[in-house]
């Protein structure tokens, strides 16, 4: 018993020995400690610990911790960085004595980098049982300069979405502005006019009034109703004729060319809940702005700018100055150039008049598209400030349907194929343009075995029908007897070569031409039909107007494209014609226009060369149908542009005279 006496006695003699000779921290060995807890954000430990008395009475945890983490949090700081060099120099440093190292503080956040030196005091006191050195703390240890009753904000700055602009630096899609129209309430009688108001900006008397009587209205504010673009100004001018109605200068998506273009450059709008769970990885908010439609929504990546972040410390005892800590600027959008001619494109669709219908015009040497139009069309200012349901359904509902884009879509091109039947047939060597067919009768089948299937033209020509005459009268038959000589399978392989059942290599989605539903010809019948534009085939129109491009360049189909920075006049296709060829058609189209049944075209200046066609959309039950009409045409003397033109429900304007005539006209004010 007295050894086990000795024993305890001996190691508590040896315990009391240890804690006597272990070594006192010094100031270095506490700051370098405290960084290490920093950079782990060990908040809690670092101010229980190592934080002197005297800053705890003045700041407390409510500071210390809690602000700090609420600031790490809303800063959305990713890392935290302190460094302590600690002194190469091993010294002594006097209790009584106060002393300071510097630290370097990084801090990623969600505007950049802070990075700013902090001196450290430390002093030597006693804390409770603990006799160490402690660290005199403040708040510019969180941020620099940051003081006990300053704000800590963030804010964001802007950037402009980026514009667009035609070939001649038009302005197409920009930054405008346009007027939002508002009410000073005591000067406006809703029970009188809120009705009359409504109706005119395409809302309801509810909603008017809703916005009058929100908390904040006082009456001489002005309670803001609804945005107007500057195409509606007659809209504008009659709601300021209402007592109590005025009008502020608003920032908007400004598109110049309102309907003329709309469909090629569609409109931004308010980002919905779909587009958002779509897109919201990519940084976008509930109250972002996002493409809708044509290349404001196709070019969204390139448009869209990045929004700047500054984290601000608003000094609350210098009169609320801002001090900026941490900046990231804003990106703003990249401007576009199109190959586009805007005042063209717009000569083009006032020509078309509101009429369905569609045009492409291309510059066959380039391949630069100059006019890209579907009418009718919508006013995309009225659509980007957000429409009002019931006007929506009156667009939806308009049996015209502006909102279709029909240069997107494909039609049968009906007789404007023509001269590509012809130029394939002249490169196989099936077709002679010299030989003629003797034809009788506007009916023909080849025999018996077809049936009650027969071929049918509108007018006679004289015979023997050779290529020019079967051009200048439009005749189905003879197209049909030089398709059943080329056969099935070398006049698909013909059309396969001007770009047909392939993706028309353009930077904005369009349909593929199709010879048929399957790409194939099951029959003779089929054959015929097929070569005059009928059966199953459906073209598109910019590719209509590039396969002419073949004819005014000796066999050469130029790759279509739509932005100035693009690589032009490069070559799609090639040895579609000779070069004898294409000087035989291209005279054989000018007579189209003088001799033929385009002779609408032909105007003094320019002279024009082109094909009309005609297309009939029936059941086999009707008597008639609905008739579209085509003209595919150039300037004869200086071939710089081809138009191709399509208008539906000509079959009582004249069929496609009447096109040729709109083409004509639009020809002349270039």
């Amino acid at each position: 018993m007295p050894k086990l006496r000795y024993g305890i006695l001996f190691l508590v003699l040896l315990l009391a020995l240890v804690a006597c000779s272990k070594k006192e921290d010094t100031p270095v060995d506490r700051l370098s400690a405290y960084v290490d807890l920093w950079n782990e954000a060990k908040f809690t430990e670092m101010y229980d610990d190592y934080i002197t008395e005297s800053s705890k009475e003045v700041f407390g945890k409510e500071q210390f911790i809690e602000r700090t983490e609420k600031l790490y949090a809303d800063l959305d700081i990713s890392s935290v960085e302190v460094i302590f060099d600690k002194p190469e120099e091993e010294k002594t440093y006097k209790k009584e004595e106060d002393v300071e190292f510097p630290v370097q503080i990084k801090l990623e956040t969600i505007a950049g980098e802070i990075e700013f030196k902090k001196n450290v005091p430390l002093t030597y006191n006693e804390q409770g049982e603990t006799k160490n050195w402690f660290i005199e703390w403040d708040p510019s240890f969180i941020l620099p300069d940051l003081s006990m009753h300053d704000k800590v904000g963030i804010s964001t700055i802007q950037s402009k979405r980026g514009e667009i602009y035609d070939r001649h630096d038009k302005a197409i899609a920009i930054n405008g502005s346009g007027a939002e129209i508002g009410i000073v309430p005591e000067k406006f009688n809703a029970e009188a006019d809120a009705e009359k108001l409504a109706t005119l900006l395409g809302t309801t008397a509810d909603f008017i009034n809703e916005q009058l009587n929100q908390s904040w209205v006082q009456p001489g504010h002005f309670v803001p109703i609804k945005k107007l673009p500057f195409t509606q100004e007659e809209i504008y001018n009659e709601a300021l004729q209402i007592a109590g109605v005025t009008s502020m200068k608003a920032e908007m998506r400004e598109y110049p060319y309102a309907k003329s273009l709309a469909h090629l450059i569609g409109y931004i709008g308010q980002i919905n809940a779909e587009e958002l769970e779509e897109l919201k990885d990519k940084g976008y908010k509930e109250s972002d702005l996002v493409g809708k439609r044509g290349l404001e929504q196709l070019l969204e990546e390139r448009l869209r700018g990045e929004d700047g972040i500054q984290i601000y410390i608003e000094k609350t005892e210098q009169n609320g100055e801002r001090v900026t800590v941490a900046e990231t600027p804003a990106v703003d959008g990249e401007n576009i150039t199109l190959t586009i001619d805007a005042e063209f494109q717009k000569a083009v669709f006032v020509e078309m008049n509101g009429e369905p219908g569609t045009a492409a015009i291309i510059d066959p040497k380039t391949g630069e598209t100059l006019v890209l139009a579907s009418s009718p069309a919508f006013d995309p200012n009225e659509l980007a400030l957000g429409i009002h349901a019931t006007r929506y359904a009156e667009l939806t509902d308009d049996p015209a349907e502006p909102l279709l884009n029909r240069f997107a879509a494909t039609y049968a091109p009906g007789s404007s194929i023509k001269p590509i039947t012809a130029a394939i047939g002249l490169t196989a060597g099936t077709l002679k343009p010299e030989e003629g067919h003797t034809i009788e009768g506007k009916k023909w089948q080849k025999d018996s075995s077809w049936g009650n299937f027969h071929v049918t033209r509108l007018y006679t020509a004289p015979n023997p029908v050779d290529l020019k005459k079967a051009l200048v009268y439009s005749d189905n038959i003879y197209f049909a007897k030089e398709a059943l000589k080329m056969g099935n399978k070398q006049f698909i392989e013909g059309l396969q070569q001007f770009g047909f059942g392939e993706e028309i290599p353009f930077k904005y989605g369009l349909r593929t031409s199709q010879i048929s539903n399957d790409g194939k010809i099951a029959s003779e019948g089929q054959l015929a039909d097929t070569s005059f534009g009928q059966g199953q085939m459906l073209m598109n129109i910019l590719h209509l107007a590039s396969t002419y491009g073949a004819i005014v360049n000796d066999g050469q189909m130029t790759k279509p494209v739509l932005f100035a920075d693009e690589k032009k006049s490069e070559v799609w296709k090639e040895g579609l014609l000779s070069a004898e060829h294409a000087a035989m058609l291209q005279e054989d189209l000018r007579a189209v226009v003088t001799d033929g049944f385009a002779e609408a075209a032909n105007i003094p200046s320019p002279k024009i060369s082109g094909k009309t066609g005609t297309t009939e959309l029936k059941s086999s039950q009707e008597e008639a149908g609905k008739e579209n009409g085509f003209f595919v045409a150039y300037p004869t003397d200086d071939p710089t542009y081809i138009i191709a033109m399509m208008i539906e429900g000509v079959e009582n304007k004249g069929g496609s005279g009447y096109v040729a005539e709109k083409v004509a006209n639009v020809m002349k004010t270039r």
